[in-house]
């Protein structure tokens, strides 16, 4: 009886510890599995963070090196303008008179030869018309009319009255050449496409005048760029050295020479680039009034309103 007793014992006991050690080996490898599942969550969040800031990072400075690489690209073309800048046809066609002419005849040339076009062209171009030219005409047309407004009674009032006069006068010296060079060649497609829909022998009144006024602008914007232009911005860089000089031009708003009143040569130069701008302000406002007449004769005709 002893002897069986102490045997069922010992074969229950170990039976016992065994399923304790089962239990605890199983509650290791949950803990384990539960601890994974939280190290995999964490993992992923943290990526998901990571990658919300890189995109929020690389969002912030989209504009930055936008800016850095298209100061790359305008470097590069400055040094490639110095290369030419030192060839000898560049100073035949820059600094000579001569270039001026000869675009000058050759713009009058073309003009003409748009504006009095032979019988077998005006018969092919009498019913040439699409939507891709007018779409050109008139964003041609917009972008002149809206560049005058700006550069006339935006850009150059307000920074007159906000910036340095020697600094207005290196922002204009900037926009001046770009602005009238523009302008001729809106000018120019919007006159060449008008000519093209409206050829010369089906002109009347109003169509004429409307060529008119459109080659006026043309030819006085050209004209502007290239004789008027150049030595404004000579005059321009002389008046500036000589105001530094002396230690004025750096008024807001108005025009104090100081001393430099009593100095004959800086007034030859001042009344020299006064009679200039007077020139080209008086032919810029010329041209608005063509467009603005030009506006006028699309307004009538528009039918879409």
């Amino acid at each position: 009886m002893c002897v069986r007793s102490l045997v069922d014992i010992e074969t229950v006991a170990p039976s016992a510890k065994q399923n304790d050690r089962l239990i605890r080996v199983k509650e290791k490898y949950v803990r384990l599995h539960d601890e994974m599942l939280e190290r995999e969550k964490q993992e992923l969040l943290r990526q998901q963070q990571q990658e919300q800031a890189t995109f929020h990072v690389s969002a912030d400075h989209v504009s930055p090196i936008s800016t850095i690489h298209y100061s790359l690209l305008l470097h590069k073309l400055a040094e490639y303008y110095e290369i030419a800048r030192r060839t000898k046809a560049f100073k035949i066609l820059f600094y000579t008179a001569q270039p001026a002419h000869v675009i000058m005849i050759a713009a009058v040339l073309f003009v003409m030869s748009v504006l009095i076009p032979t019988k077998e062209r005006a018969s092919s171009d009498s019913n040439s018309h699409s939507r891709t030219t007018s779409f050109i005409y008139l964003a041609a047309f917009v972008m002149h009319f809206g560049a005058q407004i700006w550069m006339t009674f935006v850009s150059g009032l307000s920074l007159y009255f906000a910036l340095p006069r020697h600094m207005f006068g290196e922002v204009q010296r900037v926009l001046f050449p770009r602005y009238f060079t523009i302008n001729a060649c809106l000018s120019l497609i919007t006159l060449l496409i008008f000519v093209k829909h409206h050829p010369a022998h089906t002109w009347d009144t109003e169509i004429a005048i409307q060529v008119g006024g459109m080659s006026i602008a043309f030819f006085l914007e050209l004209l502007i760029r290239l004789y008027l232009t150049p030595p404004l911005l000579r005059l321009i860089v002389l008046k500036n050295n000589l105001e530094r000089a002396t230690g004025v031009g750096g008024e807001i708003g108005r025009q104090n020479i100081g001393p430099l009143k009593h100095c004959p040569y800086y007034m030859k130069i001042h009344r020299a680039f006064c009679q200039i701008h007077v020139c080209i302000a008086m032919g810029n406002m010329l041209t608005v009034a063509c467009t603005v007449l030009h506006l006028h004769y699309i307004a009538s005709r528009l039918c879409v309103l």
